[in-house]
C-alpha cells in the first residue's frame, strides 16, 4: 500500500503512525534503535506489506499491468488503490480528508526531528504539493506516476498507467473495496497485538 493507506491504518497514536509512514526507509533490525511507539509503526508498516504482497485480489489488479509494466506493477497498484481510499474516503473515516490530512502535516513537522534523511527532505515538498489530497483525483495520480517513472530514468513507463486505470476503474476499484475490508481486519488485530506486546 501507499502513503495514506499507512497512515490510515495505523490508528490514532501520532508515533505508531509516522513509524509506519517512514517504515520504507528503515531497514533490517535499525527499527530496535527507536522508541516502542515508533517500533510498532515500522512492524505494522512491514505487516501490512506482506499481508498486501500475497493477496489474491491484489495479485488479481497486479496481473492486469504486468504486460506493460513488469515488475514495476505492484508499485503502481499502491498508487492506485490510494487513489480509491482518498475517493471513497468518506466510507473510512469520519474526518473529512482535508482536514485528516492536515492533522497528518502538522504531526509529521512536530516530530521532524526523529525522520529519517528521506522523508525530511521529502516533507516540504508532499506538503507544499498537498500530495496525499491530491491522490483523490486521477490528475494528482498521474503527477505521482509522472515523478515515479523519473525515478526509474523513465523506463518503468509508470506515466502511461492512469490508461489502464481509466480503462479498468470499475475493476480496479471493486478490488481495492473487497481488498481494503480485509486489510483493515488483519491491521486492526496487529496493531493490538504489538501494542501488548510493547505494553502500550
Amino acid at each position: 500500500m501507499n502513503f495514506l493507506a499507512h497512515i490510515y491504518l495505523s490508528g490514532d497514536n501520532e508515533k505508531i503512525t509516522i513509524g509506519n509512514f517512514v517504515a520504507d526507509a528503515i531497514r533490517g533490525s535499525k527499527y530496535k534503535l527507536l522508541s516502542p511507539e515508533f517500533q510498532v509503526g515500522v512492524k505494522l508498516h512491514r505487516h501490512i506489506d506482506t499481508f498486501t504482497d500475497a493477496h489474491p485480489i491484489v495479485r488479481q489488479s497486479t496481473k492486469r499491468l504486468h504486460k506493460n509494466y513488469s515488475h514495476y506493477s505492484g508499485v503502481i497498484v499502491d498508487i492506485l488503490y490510494d487513489h480509491f481510499l482518498a475517493k471513497n474516503w468518506q466510507h473510512y473515516s469520519n474526518i473529512p480528508l482535508d482536514i485528516y490530512i492536515q492533522d497528518f502535516y502538522e504531526s509529521l513537522k512536530a516530530h521532524f526531528d526523529v525522520l529519517p534523511d528521506r522523508f525530511q527532505h521529502l516533507m516540504p515538498f508532499m506538503i507544499t504539493d498537498n500530495w496525499l489530497l491530491s491522490y483523490a483525483e486521477i490528475e494528482g495520480i498521474q503527477r505521482v506516476l509522472n515523478g515515479m517513472n523519473k525515478r526509474t530514468n523513465n523506463k518503468s513507463g509508470m506515466h502511461l498507467a492512469t490508461n489502464e486505470l481509466k480503462l479498468y476503474y470499475s475493476e480496479f476499484e471493486e478490488e481495492f473495496t473487497l481488498f481494503f475490508k480485509e486489510l483493515i481486519e488483519t491491521s486492526e488485530t496487529k496493531r493490538m497485538e504489538l501494542m501488548k506486546m510493547y505494553n502500550l
